[in-house]
């Protein structure tokens, strides 16, 4: 039944005056609004409510709200939500960040340096390829469902059986309507009404697509009067109130279209509106207690007005009662499945859905489903999953339904680098994925710039079982030009000093270990070959000297690895272990400069061990600042090459900084070293860090040249160096944009001032 808007502005305070002649108010309910982050005062009003003994018999709420007052209606105490939204986990979901603990290695994808990537679909019009939410949803969703599942059991899918009753809105914005809430599953009713326009996905209740609650009802008290008629109504209002949106703003001009903003104006004594303080970004929820404590100061400026209306007290000790039995009977740990729906997708995809989760239909718990959801959802050829916890009352077990979408086949990514010396590149990638009964992927990328010139391209391939594992052939193509590189040289007419060419194929197998390592076998056949000059006196018309090594090669190769960004990490752990074995022929050609006059010269077979072992990992000390410790060291049983140069060209390398990776320095490479270094990193407003950091390089043997130009051992640990790196960088969500300054104990120039947007990533190079 519509209710005229006179009457249902003043109307139910009518009412509410006329029952108060006769008898003191009994029944409260409580109110919350919309306002995206702006709701964490909701909690603090929740929390003064409390301590005043006030009764909460009712809680109605939309999008923040709704979520809010689910908590509460389910038995979580103002003191638990509190203590929940200032977790790091609850910030991270609600940014759409994975929480790095559930990252899934195995199925994350290489580091390229793209900056952004397009889904696409080849049969679909080019808006239907748009992006319709900023974040992603998964981490939410489930979460969700983990939280609410057992109280929604409880209450056996009705909202009134609750520990207190509650109702939430969402908009149906097909029939440009409000949908309001009150019984099915729990999650789904919060999530729906949280589902912001743009920035967190629809989903669909009941074959409805619901948007958020606040673009028809933003503060139901409408809704809490008609389903409960309660004998005063607490209200809660965080609800915007935008300025004028402007030409050039399109946040503000959404808002306006979308959100429809309520009023409630209590006009008589059976209603108090609490309006705290909440002047912040719709989406920042990083100032949880500041936005607590506003609700809580703002609610004890009406706690004398409430209790005038409200004779009645609640008894705290028969509330704690009733929250934990209500709890008890609602305990996740209490939760088993025994059977997994996927629906949504054909059946190859669903077998390979089902199996990637339920194992031999083998009961699990909520703690081991989190785990397998979480390396389900890594996949990138699945747009979507959500979650749905199904209780059958006769056995007592769970059914686990997901609600599957599969991705778009295509996708193109673009990205680069660009930088003040002449190193800046341009990058290309392009992936087709299909998800049977395995899942395939093509893919293919390119670089081009002055310093490397490469593409890759890899087949992988996905198998369910109960250990997942992966399949990969691969092929790489680079071209490193060190000499058109260098800031040293600007003569481009003389020919470079050194050139690099990289051809190999690789077969990988990846198997995990837990959620946040792998460990890889791989081997390879390899075509590397090197054009140098072993002296600084060349012209136009001479030659290079080339050295070509042609090897096989099998690795073994143990990551964890949990940081938080590609580069400039500022989170997390990695851990890399890798042992690598190589055997291939040398063949050397003299140029017009050798002192080698002999036409073609070859060897016998180069054979050596190589193990590598890397750790970097950050340490939060104070808020804002952090510690970085990283550390390096190679074994190799490599021997000497014809000469110095070629010698050198093939040791393995110490480039700990973005700048480092785009420079050969004689120095910084041996046979075998140790290497440390200390990474001090300030964060004084969001995605903006300020990094000093410091290495030490320790050759066990450094590699030097003798006077006929070949390479010897110098005696153990006779020399040291040192790189340095003092940095501003802004992490913006396309890259990075750095400004630094580097230093090389043993480089022509010592210090270097670097300019980069992008990322400084290329494809890996067979021999390191």
């Amino acid at each position: 039944m519509l209710i005229p808007p006179f009457v249902k502005k003043y109307g139910l305070f009518v009412v509410f005056l006329t029952i108060s002649l006769f008898m003191p108010a009994q029944k409260v309910g409580v109110v919350l609004s919309g306002g995206g982050a702006s709701g964490l005062c909701h909690i603090g009003v929740l929390k003064a409510l409390e301590e005043n003994n006030i009764p909460i018999d009712y809680i109605a709420g939309t999008s923040i709200g709704s979520l809010i007052g689910a908590y509460y209606a389910a038995g979580f105490s103002p003191t638990e939500i509190e203590e929940l939204v200032k977790t790091g986990f609850f910030q991270k979901i609600t940014r759409g960040d994975m929480p790095i603990k559930y990252s899934y290695l195995l199925k994350m994808r290489n580091d390229y340096a793209s900056w952004v990537k397009f889904k696409i679909s080849l049969d679909t019009k080019f808006l239907n390829n748009l992006p319709t939410n900023v974040i992603n949803s998964i981490p939410i969703d489930y979460y969700l469902m983990e939280t609410f599942c057992g109280a929604n059991a409880r209450a056996k899918n009705n909202f009134d059986s609750l520990m207190v009753p509650y109702r939430c809105v969402a908009s149906d914005v097909e029939n440009n309507k409000e949908v309001v809430l009150k019984d099915g599953d729990l999650s789904s009713a919060i999530r729906a009404s949280m589902s912001y326009p743009f920035y967190l996905r629809p989903i669909y209740i009941d074959n409805k697509l619901l948007f958020d609650g606040g673009l028809y009802n933003n503060f139901p008290t409408d809704v809490m009067y008609r389903d409960f008629f309660p004998d005063f109504i607490v209200g809660s209002s965080v609800a915007e109130k935008p300025l004028s949106p402007g030409d050039d703003n399109l946040y503000l001009q959404l808002r306006h279209l979308m959100m429809h903003q309520n009023g409630f104006n209590p006009v008589c004594e059976n209603g108090v509106l609490v309006e705290p303080w909440s002047d912040i970004n719709v989406f920042n929820f990083e100032d949880a207690q500041r936005l607590i404590d506003s609700g809580y100061a703002a609610t004890m400026r009406q706690i004398p007005q409430i209790k005038k209306q409200v004779e009645r007290m609640a008894n705290n000790d028969e509330l704690k009662a009733k929250r934990i039995q209500f709890r008890n009977a609602a305990n996740p740990d209490s939760i088993v499945f025994n059977d997994v729906e996927v629906v949504g997708v054909n059946k190859s995809v669903q077998r390979f859905l089902k199996s990637s989760i339920f194992y031999h239909d083998k009961p699990f718990t909520l703690t081991r489903l989190k785990k397998q959801y979480f390396r389900l959802t890594s996949d990138d050829k699945i747009k979507s999953v959500y979650p749905i916890a199904i209780k059958d009352t006769a056995s007592a077990f769970y059914k686990l339904k997901i609600l599957a979408k599969k991705e778009k086949s295509f996708y193109l990514e673009i990205g680069g680098n660009i930088s003040n010396r002449p190193i800046s590149e341009a990058f290309l990638g392009l992936q087709y994925s299909y998800l049977g009964r395995i899942g395939f992927t093509a893919y293919a990328n390119g670089y081009y710039g002055k310093l490397n010139s490469s593409s890759h391209a890899k087949l992988r391939f996905d198998f369910p079982t109960r250990v997942p594992f992966y399949i990969e052939p691969s092929f790489t193509y680079s071209h490193w030009d060190y000499f058109k590189s260098s800031v040293l040289f600007y003569d481009f007419e003389k020919p470079a000093y050194l050139i690099q060419d990289d051809v190999f194929g690789e077969l990988n197998l990846g198997l995990p270990l837990g959620n946040k390592s792998t460990v890889v076998a791989s081997g390879g056949y390899s075509e590397w070959g090197n054009k140098y000059y072993q002296t600084d006196q060349f012209t136009r018309l001479d030659t290079a000297d080339a050295t070509y090594f042609d090897f096989t090669y099998g690795q073994l190769a143990y990551e964890l690895n949990t940081l938080n960004r590609k580069q400039y990490a500022t989170e997390g752990t990695q851990f890399l272990l890798k042992a690598k074995y190589i055997t291939g022929a040398e063949s050397f050609y003299p140029g017009t400069t050798s002192i080698d006059t002999i036409k073609t010269i070859n060897y016998p077979a180069h054979q050596w061990i190589n193990i590598k072992l890397k750790f970097d990992s950050y340490i939060r000390t104070i808020k804002a600042f952090k510690i970085g410790v990283f550390g390096e060291a190679v074994y190799s049983t490599q021997d000497f090459f014809r000469n110095y140069s070629s010698s050198i060209l093939s040791a393995p390398a110490f480039n700990p900084t973005p700048e480092s990776q785009t420079m050969f320095i004689n120095d910084y490479r041996a046979h075998q070293y140790l290497a440390g270094g200390l990474k001090a990193i300030t964060t004084p407003f969001k995605n903006f860090d300020i990094r000093i950091e410091a290495y030490y390089f320790q050759p066990i043997k450094s590699i030097t040249k003798t006077s006929s130009q070949t390479a010897q051992y110098s005696t153990p640990f006779l020399y040291h160096h040192f790189i340095g790196l003092a940095a501003l960088v802004y992490n913006t969500p396309i890259g990075p944009i750095s400004l630094g300054l580097n230093y090389y104990d043993q480089n022509e120039n010592n210090y270097s001032l670097f300019f980069h947007f992008g990322y400084i990533i290329f494809n890996k190079k067979s021999i390191d």
